[in-house]
């Protein structure tokens, strides 16, 4: 079984809007509902569940009824940082799912996941025990030496951008999880699930990955989006 676990458990403030930003409407439809719809299309993926913000669980029962997300079959309530809530999801799964499922985690409000993304993450996972979406860093980087000057670039033949879908096998996460809040490793700040099995001691598999696969977190981010649809809604929109 292939199940994804959707983050939907912050408030956006940096949107800069009164509701949180996986529930903004682009062009009459939530956020969040364009990223349900990638799951929901996509025939690897058997059931979603989403770790959604208290006091919105009613509200996206009812947006999944009017935009026919059936995969949907688990909201769970998100917890007070990133990682909290990747747990919560993780957990509500124990005696779902068995060790060798696999759980696709991707943020609510990365809405343009495509489905060669998500395929090539479940396939790599299914080789490896896990994946993480990738791609090449184009940039030059530099590393700070006095905040006005540096001496050291790092090659960026070396880089990776990693984002999500990322997918593990549900036994090593769980195990992850609950191994990582006992002892707090890798569980603060930006820690996500990618850089806390990495302080686990995992090594990780890349996945292929996509620029489009943009993360909403500005009214710019949202722009962007809008011109994607655009662009593309006679190739991937239903």
């Amino acid at each position: 079984m292939n199940v994804a676990v959707i983050i939907a458990g912050g408030t956006g403030n940096r949107m800069g809007q009164n509701i949180p930003k996986q529930f903004i409407n682009v062009y009459d439809k939530p956020v969040l509902i364009y990223t349900l719809e990638g799951f929901q299309r996509h025939p690897q993926i058997d059931a979603i569940a989403v770790v959604c913000i208290d006091g919105w669980h009613d509200i996206l029962r009812a947006y999944a009824n009017q935009f026919n997300i059936t995969k949907l079959k688990w909201i769970v309530s998100g917890g007070a940082t990133g990682q909290e809530s990747i747990r919560n999801g993780v957990y509500a799964l124990e005696g779902i799912c068995s060790d060798d499922d696999i759980v696709i985690i991707h943020d609510g409000i990365r809405p343009l996941v495509d489905a060669s993304v998500l395929s090539d993450v479940i396939v790599k996972c299914g080789q490896y025990g896990n994946a993480v979406t990738s791609m090449p860093y184009n940039e030059q980087i530099f590393v700070v030496d006095d905040e006005v000057s540096t001496v050291k670039y790092i090659p960026r033949e070396t880089l990776r951008r990693v984002s999500t879908p990322q997918a593990y096998k549900y036994g090593k996460l769980n195990w992850a999880y609950h191994k990582a809040f006992a002892e707090e490793i890798g569980i603060y700040g930006s820690a996500y699930t990618n850089t806390m099995m990495v302080e686990l001691g995992e090594r990780l598999y890349f996945a292929a990955g996509s620029d489009k696969n943009i993360k909403l977190t500005t009214k710019d981010d949202l722009e962007l989006f809008k011109a994607y649809l655009k662009s593309d809604k006679d190739n991937w929109l239903k």
